[in-house]
């Protein structure tokens, strides 16, 4: 039975559907893939144009909206919109330990390599289908903009609008040259960061010095490391978060009968960073969504010891932030990733991966395009996204630093609305 309810004047209606894991098999199992349809309750529904959500991650469910606000108030005003659960999350069979854990690991493997963007994106496509939609608008976050840029390559007659914000990726370069950029990217804001709270420094050298000489737990009983500590660093690509994360520093430490220790609340913070054990897919296949016949071979952590050892923490150097990057040890080290370690080297080591975009039918392209890119984003390299945009006709790029990476969420109003007014006057060309 199909759920319905009212809030704030928005009608919200649940959606499940069964599909296939794997499309290129007849037989294959399926998986039941959600999506929440919301719009404003007064409107005439079937008269408003479909908006579908694709989220960053990957491996993150779409928004639980509240109400009107952000990006969504100015979708609503003309469109019904659709939070699409990606396969592996939120209510979309989610891919965790506890689903995942009974399989041998080859098994989970070949499992998990099937909740990349290309599927991601026939999910889509099937559910168009199912709801008798012509066409509609797409809006991609971050890798929900790859996950757009894969539908725009294979389907181009399903969509009417592109919309894309800090997502644009490289359409053929591999992981490693992805990492070499952003590693340079964390670098700045590592610098950035130092430079406002001169102090944190100190600090963070105190917070490493600790837990190399004792035996530091997390709530959940698994050992922090220096390496977990300076994965928090993933929060400096995002506005408003350096202030926070100070005030983090600042109170890390409390005085106990025995002297100076990591505090529980600090400690809980640290453990609540760790959105991998929670959401594997993110662990697994952060390093596979820029794959294309070839294998990653955990290219970030390769990149780091080759070309960024000051990454590599030392007490005579200065102590330095990681961003998003994947690394091997956390699969021998994070409690919910320990029994998965398996299924990870065998996808990291998978070369066969098929292709994510079509580089030809994206240089034919005749759907509007309109995209943010910021051009201090530390998880996406501008110039890559200009790269590709450069061979995308009908498309077209706000650059702006005004915004970090989570502009979509910091004003997501505007940044919307600027660009289906830049769509629509690349629809009214001659």
């Amino acid at each position: 039975m199909q759920e319905t309810f009212i809030d704030d004047g928005l009608l919200y209606r649940q959606h499940h559907f069964d599909l296939p894991i794997n499309y290129d098999d007849k037989n294959s199992t399926t998986l039941r893939v959600f999506a929440r349809e919301v719009v404003e309750h007064h409107r005439d529904a079937d008269s408003l144009p479909w908006l579908v959500y694709f989220q960053g991650g990957p491996g993150f469910p779409s928004p639980r909206p509240d109400g009107r606000s952000g990006w969504l108030k100015r979708a609503l005003q003309q469109h019904r919109v659709l939070l699409l659960d990606q396969r592996g999350t939120g209510l979309s069979s989610p891919l965790t330990l506890q689903t995942l854990g009974d399989l041998p690991s080859s098994d989970q493997a070949e499992f998990i390599s099937h909740f990349r963007a290309d599927n991601i994106v026939r999910d889509a496509e099937a559910i168009r289908e199912q709801l008798g939609i012509k066409a509609w608008s797409i809006l991609g976050q971050s890798f929900g903009g790859f996950c757009a840029l894969t539908y725009l390559s294979f389907y181009p007659n399903s969509l009417s609008r592109v919309y894309i914000t800090g997502g644009v990726p490289s359409l053929t370069r591999p992981a490693d040259d992805v990492y070499r950029a952003t590693y340079q990217r964390v670098l700045d804001k590592n610098e950035a960061f130092f430079t406002q709270f001169p102090s944190a420094q100190t600090r963070c050298k105190e917070i490493a010095t600790h837990l190399t000489s004792s035996d530091v737990k997390l709530p959940n009983g698994q050992t922090f490391t220096v390496e977990q500590f300076q994965q928090i660093g993933i929060n400096l690509g995002r506005s408003g978060a350096n202030l926070p994360m100070y005030y983090l520093l600042e109170d890390a430490f409390v005085n106990t009968a025995t002297g100076k220790a990591l505090s529980y609340a600090f400690l809980q913070a640290m453990l609540a960073e760790q959105s991998y054990q929670t959401n594997p897919i993110y662990a697994f296949l952060h390093e596979p969504i820029y794959n294309q016949d070839q294998s990653s071979d955990w290219s970030a952590h390769r990149v780091r010891n080759t070309e960024f050892p000051a990454f590599n923490y030392s007490p005579e150097t200065p102590f330095l932030f990681t961003g998003e990057m994947v690394y091997p040890w956390m699969f021998d080290r994070l409690q919910n990733l320990l029994p998965l370690k398996d299924a990870a080297e065998l996808l990291a080591a998978k070369s066969d991966w098929p292709a994510l975009y079509d580089v030809d039918a994206l240089k034919a392209n005749m759907v509007p395009v309109a995209c943010a890119v910021y051009a201090d984003d530390m998880y996406v390299e501008m110039d890559y996204s200009r790269e590709t945009l450069r061979n995308i006709p009908n498309s077209r790029a706000w650059i702006t630093n005004e915004y970090e990476h989570n502009g979509l969420r910091a004003d997501g109003e505007r940044i919307l609305g600027r660009l289906i007014d830049m769509a629509e006057d690349i629809a009214n060309l001659p």
